[in-house]
């Protein structure tokens, strides 16, 4: 037991809050490459299989930064544990749903575990190192989605052959719940864990609502979680379907995982170049427009039917959309931190930006698979990716004037 305790407490406290991230982000990756299973045994439609993705965002959606005020309130540590909880009851209960509603509803309570963990994160961080690495720290935390989610497209294939879909649900509850232990143990308790003053009930409820009011009365916090959903939106649409893509093509589940992994694995270049190239003097606007602009030439080339006999050039340019445009959450975590009105609202700022990047997840893969449905294929795909990129790009040169 002693040498388990030093194994779990052996990396730094700031590393392991960014694995909890990336176990979150392993139950928004557990479900792309089983849609097409889902699909076969429970009668889930294409228009059903993009709510599975995007409904674990509606907790975000709907309280991203109430979510976040509590967790500035009650602990940045205690909500990272509290999400974890939630997650690993949610997948246990997932690997007993008998239809896509249960599916559907569960989904939806892991978007609250999901959230928790994610809002939290940065505001830990901040605590944890200091302000000169700052920033590539953040940047690292910034691959918590591609990390998570591509291991789930990569391994969940053939997981999925060995224990069927209820059982690659429950090892992930399992990996999750040996997460939740790993950050009890390794990372220390911030100040609002040890404050005894718990206050009254009315008190407490002006602290959360004036917190609330002045992260929403700034204009950093707006744009920020404006941009954020530009980006998001679009990349989860992209990546989420890719599996059903490539299977409604007629290539094999394990060659369709692996393909779909590297996608998603890729970004985690551009987040790790993000936190590099800001901390190396590169301008936030400049990468931020870098990102965008690449996103919009890269999809056209993925989905466009002048490319239609050209597949290696289209997951080409999957890769080089899903790398480059990582920099884009990596600076605007860092943004989202550094434009936040005051330092005990850093979470609320962060849960803010996490509730319009919900909404963009929520809604933009739902009308994607719509509109391959109307079009019958995917060759308009890359109008609905382009339009978010522009509006990206305006709301950056907002931004631009804060900095």
């Amino acid at each position: 037991m002693k040498h388990l305790s030093f194994s779990l407490r052996g990396l730094a406290p700031e590393v392991v809050v960014m694995l909890a991230g990336i176990v979150a982000a392993l139950h928004i990756g557990k479900l792309p490459p089983a849609i097409p299973v889902l699909q076969a045994e429970l009668g889930v439609t294409l228009v059903q299989a993009g709510f599975l993705l995007s409904l674990v965002q509606l907790a975000g959606m709907i309280g991203g930064a109430l979510i976040g005020v509590l967790a500035d309130s009650a602990g940045l540590r205690r909500s990272v544990l509290t999400g974890l909880g939630i997650l690993t009851a949610s997948s246990v209960m997932g690997g007993l749903a008998s239809s896509a509603t249960e599916l559907l509803l569960l989904r939806g309570l892991e978007g609250v575990g999901f959230l928790l963990v994610t809002l939290s994160g940065p505001g830990l961080i901040r605590q944890l190192v200091s302000v000169e690495k700052l920033s590539l720290r953040l940047g690292w935390w910034g691959c918590y989605m591609g990390f998570g989610t591509g291991t789930g497209l990569l391994i969940g294939p053939w997981l999925m052959q060995q224990l069927g879909w209820q059982g690659w649900w429950w090892l992930i509850a399992a990996i999750t719940l040996v997460m939740l232990a790993w950050v009890l143990m390794a990372v220390p308790a911030d100040r609002r864990d040890h404050d005894p003053r718990a206050g009254s009930p009315l008190s407490g409820l002006r602290v959360l609502a004036g917190r609330l009011k002045l992260t929403l009365s700034s204009p950093g916090p707006w744009l920020v979680a404006l941009i954020f959903p530009m980006y998001s939106g679009q990349w989860l649409s992209v990546i989420g379907f890719l599996p059903s893509i490539y299977t409604q093509a007629g290539l094999e589940g394990a060659v369709v995982g692996v393909l779909t992994a590297i996608a998603a694995v890729a970004n985690v270049v551009g987040n790790v170049a993000s936190g590099r190239l800001l901390q190396a003097g590169v301008g936030a606007r400049q990468l931020l427009y870098l990102g965008f602009a690449v996103m919009t030439l890269t999809t056209w080339t993925a989905f466009s039917s002048m490319t239609s006999d050209m597949p290696w050039l289209r997951y080409g340019a999957v890769l080089v959309f899903s790398s480059v445009s990582g920099v884009i959450p990596g600076v605007l975590f860092s943004l989202a931190v550094r434009l936040a009105p005051d330092s005990s609202v850093v979470s609320t700022s962060v849960g803010w930006m996490l509730q319009l990047s919900a909404l963009g997840q929520f809604i933009a893969p739902p009308i994607i698979g719509a509109l391959a449905v109307w079009a019958g294929g995917w060759q308009l795909t890359w109008l609905a990716t382009g339009g978010l990129s522009l509006l990206g790009v305006l709301l950056v040169t907002r931004v631009a004037r804060l900095l």
